[in-house]
């Protein structure tokens, strides 16, 4: 075969690749653009001010229930105070991770302002508006106690905290979006009603 029509078939098999090289990388581009505008929406789920509102007034509260907690080492008489104690460490720590990971998330601080009309004065609300939130006077009465005085007063305030979150949960199922959120507004309600219950049966019998 002359040396010419060699040198003519080598040049439209280049020609040829190099067309189907520039349309794969046009496809390409055209994949990655959809995939770039597709990732924020698929890294943020549905959330919306009552879900933020919920992780950032429940971050702290469920703090302040471990710090209550963590008091009954050395304090705590009663079998059942410190199994509930206990239960509340390891229930509360990892969902404070995971409500500062939704926030992170989100783009959102891990403070924010106090719930509105939330604020009712003393019983419950430790002036920051947050339900159930216990003021520094009751934590100093708490450490300062031991045995049944103890048990007995821990009962009393984890009551109210509790109640405090059971009142922020229904607020997250009832205007809440992400479904993270709502199910754990949903465990919370389901497992602190049900520590409300064994306190209030503690109490009954100190």
């Amino acid at each position: 075969m002359p040396s010419t029509t060699l040198r003519r078939i080598s040049l439209a098999a280049t020609m040829t690749a190099a067309g189907l090289l520039l349309a794969a990388c046009g496809g390409g581009g055209g994949s990655m653009d959809g995939m770039e505008h597709g990732a924020p929406t698929a890294s943020r789920a549905a959330f919306g001010a009552a879900d933020v509102t919920f992780a950032q007034q429940m971050i702290p509260h469920h703090r302040q229930a471990v710090e209550m907690a963590a008091l009954a080492d050395g304090r705590a008489e009663d079998t059942e105070i410190k199994t509930l104690a206990a239960a509340v460490r390891t229930a509360q720590d990892p969902e404070i991770r995971t409500m500062k990971s939704w926030l992170a998330a989100w783009g959102k601080p891990e403070s924010g302002s106090a719930m509105p009309g939330m604020d009712h004065g003393s019983g419950g609300h430790d002036g920051s508006g947050t339900a159930g939130m216990m003021s520094d006077q009751d934590m100093k009465d708490l450490e300062a106690a031991r045995g049944t005085d103890f048990d007995k007063k821990f009962a009393r305030l984890m009551i109210v905290h509790h109640n405090g979150a059971i009142e922020m949960a229904r607020a997250e199922q009832k205007d809440g979006r992400s479904p993270d959120a709502r199910k754990l507004a949903d465990d919370v309600v389901k497992n602190q009603s049900a520590e409300v219950g064994r306190l209030n049966r503690v109490l009954a019998r100190l």
